[in-house]
């Protein structure tokens, strides 16, 4: 049987050792019998909430729920700014946007609420 590629981080260096495979590069293990008896099943989405649990989408319009400094200025983006059209990314911060008064910038999800 060939190695499966990673299902955590998708290397091909995958190896076994006794009854699991081993990910060198992660350091991931999982079983041969879990692999083989379980269909390739669509990975879940990840769905981004706000502060409150609520799912947000592209094009939502949030308020922010707490001052938040600026990194790199002592601008600070005040509590309710309301930020209209965000795009959603995958990151360490998980909307874009343009917040009045500061520009284009990058907030978590969990210091907005959805209007």
């Amino acid at each position: 049987m060939e190695p499966p590629d990673c299902p955590h981080c998708g290397s091909a260096y995958v190896y076994p050792d006794g009854n699991n495979w081993v990910c060198p590069e992660c350091a991931a293990e999982w079983s041969k019998d879990a692999l083989e008896s379980e269909p390739d099943a669509p990975s879940a989405e990840h769905v981004v909430t706000d502060a409150n649990g609520t799912p947000l989408e592209d094009g939502d319009t949030v308020t922010v729920i707490k001052d938040l400094k600026v990194k790199g200025t002592k601008t600070v983006v005040k509590v309710g700014t309301k930020v209209k059209n965000i795009r959603l990314v995958d990151g360490d911060h998980d909307i874009d946007c343009k917040v009045p008064g500061v520009g284009a910038m990058g907030l978590k999800s969990e210091f907005v609420r959805k209007v």
